[in-house]
């Protein structure tokens, strides 16, 4: 807390135990203590009055627990949402395959509400500890070791969603430079290092060297833009495109096996709680009633938009979704070239935000907190250089993806926000003020160690690349190799060929 705020903590203290010294004992004083225990520690319900009067006052809806930044609502919104719809929008069309249409709306909206509850939850935390960022509140709470755990998690995460992010850049890009007359498969265009690289230098770098994270308040704007323009094309492509690809064996049934993965994968594309405290530090009026207008009309605008894009991308293809839904349009076509290309964009303005929370843990590990203007452009660039070279490497992690979603965002949503709010918190953990924490912190670990188990059971498979079956001429079978025999047989027999834009 700064200065101003202390004081002003300290006067609401001195009354809160002046009026706690001139209550007597009641009959209905609270479960914790007997009736004997007052009279033995006559201080100990002024303590306990002290803490919950301490309580409602940290946790007042307009009480300013930090110094403003620079944000306004609507720049933190922005922020915010282009935060939340990142990589994982792109993979949500599957997690509607693993779980079943019907099944998998329902858990989207029910993964939207817990991050909605679970990102308020750790800004109360911090305010409950005083603390002003993600790492410092699980240390105050935790210990050194917690404070290491969370670190780690909330490197990674971001890390592993910037490989993600180059890679889907590589891949989508290169396609839609080959839609270019005169750029065939082997242009330096049609190349996916090149293209990796050359975003890297132009676009990723200089975005993610700002210190302020308000000054991304247009960027985010901008990927908001591209990616409703996206979930346009997919819904035009579902009208077009779906009634001319049969749709798969038991495509609509209320649930299916995977549904634990799919909620790992949700996980993943809900994630922003590792920036949570950046861009509520950044808010120029930083109260518990703004933050919450605020994280309501974030989480609920990127809960409509993940669930129109998952179900319209998997009514088009149903269970022949891939994890990447442009890898399910063919080359040709013109409108899904278009969704590349904006997809591409979107992706390319959100890394910076994950850029900026990878340099803040290494800010706070390695350096207190306190980076020079040197050393915030060599950690940077060490980062995006470490990013770079590993994307450039790899270009299929559909399985760490989904590993990443698991063990890294569903701790970072369900469990650590709960299990920090129920240490600061008084009660028991199933008093009613506490009981949903408790309920999420449970789900959480649930998910957690289900869905490790699942997808070690049952890796997914890439078909990075690979065109698909409904792309081809059907009078070649050259591609007929993605699907079963006797499905490839009743598909030429009932469908003709596709006419795209």
């Amino acid at each position: 807390m700064g200065n101003r705020h202390h004081g002003l903590h300290l006067r609401h203290y001195s009354r809160f135990e002046a009026r706690a010294a001139q209550r007597p004992l009641s009959a209905d004083a609270p479960e914790t203590f007997s009736r004997v225990e007052m009279e033995k520690k006559p201080n100990d319900r002024s303590r306990l009055i002290h803490k919950q009067d301490e309580e409602r006052m940290l946790l007042s809806p307009h009480m300013e627990h930090a110094e403003g930044g620079t944000s306004s609502k609507t720049s933190a919104s922005f922020n915010f949402i282009n935060s939340i719809i990142g990589s994982g929008l792109i993979a949500l069309p599957f997690s509607m395959a693993q779980a079943g249409l019907p099944l998998g709306l329902l858990l989207l909206f029910l993964v939207a509400v817990i991050t909605d509850y679970s990102i308020i939850l750790l800004i109360k935390a911090g305010n409950l500890s005083g603390t002003h960022s993600y790492q410092s509140l699980v240390r105050s709470t935790f210990g050194f070791v917690g404070y290491l755990i969370l670190s780690v998690l909330q490197f990674l995460y971001p890390f592993i969603a910037m490989i993600s992010y180059n890679i889907i850049i590589g891949d989508t890009m290169t396609k839609v430079f080959q839609r270019i007359p005169g750029v065939g498969p082997d242009h330096i265009l049609a190349e996916r290092h090149f293209v990796i690289l050359a975003s890297t230098i132009l676009f990723t770098i200089p975005l993610s060297l700002y210190r302020d994270m308000a000054k991304l308040g247009k960027v985010s704007l901008v990927s908001m833009l591209l990616t409703l323009a996206i979930i346009v094309i997919v819904a035009v492509r579902a009208v077009t495109l779906g009634p001319q690809i049969p749709p798969s064996e038991d495509a609509w049934v209320f649930a299916q096996w995977n549904a634990v993965q799919a909620v790992g994968v949700m996980s993943f594309a809900f994630i922003c709680h590792h920036n949570t405290f950046m861009i509520y530090g950044s808010l120029k009026e930083p109260t518990l009633s703004n933050w919450s207008r605020i994280t309501h009309v974030s989480v609920g605008s990127a809960a409509l938009v993940s669930a129109l894009f998952a179900a319209t991308g998997y009514a088009t293809f149903t269970g022949y979704t891939q994890g990447d839904i442009f890898e399910n349009y063919c080359k040709y076509d013109n409108l899904a070239t278009s969704g590349r290309f904006c997809y591409g964009l979107s992706i390319i303005t959100t890394f910076p935000l994950e850029c900026f929370v990878t340099r803040e843990v290494v800010s706070n590990v390695f350096f207190n907190g306190l980076l020079s203007s040197t050393a915030h452009i060599m950690v940077t660039l060490v980062i995006i250089l470490v990013v770079t070279a590993i994307s450039l490497s790899y270009d299929c992690l559909g399985v760490v993806l989904e590993l990443n979603g698991v063990l890294s965002a569903t701790p970072l949503i369900f469990i650590i926000p709960s299990a920090c709010f129920l240490k600061l918190s008084s009660g028991h953990w199933f008093q009613m003020k506490n009981l949903m924490p408790t309920l999420i912190l449970m789900a959480g670990l649930f998910v957690m160690i289900v869905g490790l188990i699942m997808t070690g059971l049952s890796p997914q498979d890439c078909s990075h690349g690979v065109e698909m079956f409904y792309c081809t001429d059907l009078n070649s079978s050259a591609s007929l190799t993605m699907t079963p025999a006797s499905s490839v047989l009743s598909i030429i027999n009932s469908t003709q060929n596709i006419s795209i834009f």
